[in-house]
């Protein structure tokens, strides 16, 4: 964890649309989609690739062409300068946020003065759990200490939901918040300034794929996504595709280049959570950055809290107290999809825009990330 951030500063934050399963984006290799947001980064900040001293990425299945480094894959077939090194990292849905703070935290102790922050995932052409041999996690051994695991995400999810007493129709409603406020957002152009277009074989992308035209009713008629449960494919984020990338600098080096920065981080954590509800992070991750900060949810303007599944946000927000109209407010991965290695710094872009848009000073971005993980970062816009 760490308290106030002065010396490290957010210049730009971009991403590629969210592409459905099986959807457009499919059609591009990870390297692709990562590639295009780094360019991207590059061309809207007039920075020669030369001037980056580091580039660290996000991705969580690691294996086949999300492998051998993808992020250095993706930096080598820009075909720019090949001395820029690359690392690829797994904090499971957290890499792309745990790779910006790898990147803030060399600023910060002086050993870089420029970096990239990125992350992808390509769900479509590698899918979750491909990498995990048997399709079985590590920790789900023979002596797992409890009779009844939780199933991993959708078990630890339908835990979540009952031990907060949330029926089915509590569920929907959060889930019909999140299609509408995200159908809103787009039709406003509220996603406009972070979204870098795509060229595909079947042509150019520019809005997020994962939006939907629904009902209450059509809701209702959805089957459980586990036997008995309460979440559904509406309530559930969406298995995606995409990219994003965040540039960073020092302050100095930021003026010496002209670059008028967009933020900073007041505070960050990174804590593990209780495995037998194994979404839980969130919280306890928020109630982290806010101890080390001394802040509190009053002195904060907009939450992200990533949309994994209905409960998991409705769970935050009734165990911290915070208030909802708050949260999520241009709609969260339920509506607009959840490629999981990028979807960090997707949050932080989003965040960003949305305070230069309410001229508001503090966002919190927080996850939960398979294995019983959380982060959460509070920016600070600038």
């Amino acid at each position: 964890m760490t308290g106030a951030s002065a010396r490290a500063v957010i210049v730009d934050a971009v991403r590629t649309p969210i592409g459905k399963r099986a959807g457009t984006l499919s059609m591009l290799r990870p390297a692709e989609l990562l590639r295009t947001v780094l360019c991207e980064l590059l061309r809207r900040n007039d920075i020669g690739p030369s001037a980056v001293h580091q580039i660290v990425g996000g991705s969580v299945t690691q294996v086949g062409e999300q492998g051998f480094n993808v992020t250095r894959c993706a930096w080598l077939s820009t075909g720019l300068d090949y001395a820029v090194p690359c690392m690829t990292l797994d904090a499971s849905c957290g890499s792309a946020q745990q790779a910006s703070e790898v990147v803030r935290a060399q600023i910060e102790a002086g050993t870089l003065d420029l970096a990239i922050a990125c992350g992808v995932e390509s769900m479509s052409r590698v899918p979750a759990g491909a990498n995990i041999p048997g399709g079985k996690a590590d920790y789900r051994t023979d002596d797992y200490p409890w009779d009844d695991p939780p199933g991993l995400q959708f078990g630890g999810a339908e835990r979540i939901a009952r031990r907060q007493g949330h029926t089915r129709e509590h569920l929907d409603d959060y889930g019909l918040r999140s299609q509408r406020r995200a159908a809103k957002a787009s039709a406003d152009g509220v996603f406009a300034g972070e979204i870098v277009p795509m060229s595909t074989p079947d042509g150019e992308v520019t809005e997020d794929e994962g939006i939907r035209d629904t009902s209450p009713e059509g809701l209702a008629a959805l089957a459980p996504t586990i036997r008995g449960g309460l979440h559904t494919a509406a309530t559930t984020s969406q298995v995606s595709d995409g990219a994003s990338a965040v540039l960073w600098a020092s302050r100095d080096r930021a003026a010496e280049l002209g670059l008028r920065p967009l933020g900073q981080v007041a505070g960050h954590a990174f804590v593990g959570a209780d495995p037998y509800y194994l979404l839980d992070g969130p919280f306890d991750a928020t109630r982290a950055v806010l101890a080390s900060t001394g802040m509190t949810l009053a002195g904060i303007d907009i939450a992200e809290v990533n949309e994994a599944f209905a409960s998991v946000v409705l769970s935050w927000a009734e165990r911290t107290g915070a208030d909802l109209d708050r949260v999520n407010v241009n709609g969260g991965a339920i509506a607009l999809g959840h490629p999981m290695g990028a979807t960090g710094v997707r949050l932080m872009a989003t965040a960003l825009g949305e305070l230069r848009r309410r001229d508001a000073e503090h966002a919190l971005v927080t996850m939960c990330c398979g294995g019983s993980l959380g982060t959460a970062t509070i920016l600070r816009r600038l």
